[in-house]
Formats: structure tokens, C-alpha cells, sequence
């Protein structure tokens, strides 16, 4: 089982690296670039899939102790930077939404 959390945040990365390759291919093309999608195309699927590895690599490799917790520790930063940053967009998003005059 915790295997395949691994593979699935390798899958995870490697769909934001596509992503992001897909967007900027487009851009090329003279698509428009959509600022606001780039969190939930690019980003959220990298933090998540970077969460996931740092979460079951150390304790599958039989890490010691020290490195599983920097690694628990630098998995609570990603998590708490991806709400975070969430949380901006969020209120960025509700922000710049039609005027109600």
C-alpha cells in the first residue's frame, strides 16, 4: 500500500510537469494564458504529489529517526503552504468578481 501512495504522487508530479509543458506549448500557439487555473493545473498536483512521496519514502527506507521527522516536518510545511495559498486564491478569486452596482 504505500507503494502505490508513492507512485501515485510520482504520477501526480510528473501531471503537473505535463501541465505545465501543455500550457506553455499553448502559449506558444498564441493561446490565452489563464493566470488563475495555474494553481489547480500546476501547482496543487505538484504540492500533492511532493506530499505524498515525502510522507511514505523516509519510513519505507527505514530512515532514522531524525530524517523522519525533518521529513513529517516538511511535509506539515507543504500542507500548510498549499492551504495557504489556497486560501489567497480563494479570497483573490472572490475578490475580483462582478461589481454589484
Amino acid at each position: 500500500m504505500d507503494w502505490s501512495v508513492v507512485g501515485m504522487g510520482c504520477l501526480l508530479v510528473l501531471l503537473s510537469f505535463g501541465c505545465r509543458w501543455w500550457e506553455r506549448a499553448r502559449i506558444r500557439k498564441g493561446a490565452r494564458h489563464h493566470h488563475g487555473m495555474r494553481f489547480y493545473s500546476i501547482w496543487m498536483p505538484l504540492l500533492m504529489g511532493l506530499g505524498m512521496i515525502v510522507a511514505k519514502v523516509p519510513h519505507m527506507v527505514g530512515a532514522p529517526f531524525a530524517i523522519v521527522m525533518a521529513a513529517d516536518t516538511l511535509n506539515l510545511v507543504l500542507v500548510v503552504t498549499t492551504a495557504l495559498v489556497l486560501a489567497v486564491q480563494v479570497r483573490h478569486r472572490a475578490g475580483s468578481g462582478p461589481s454589484a452596482e
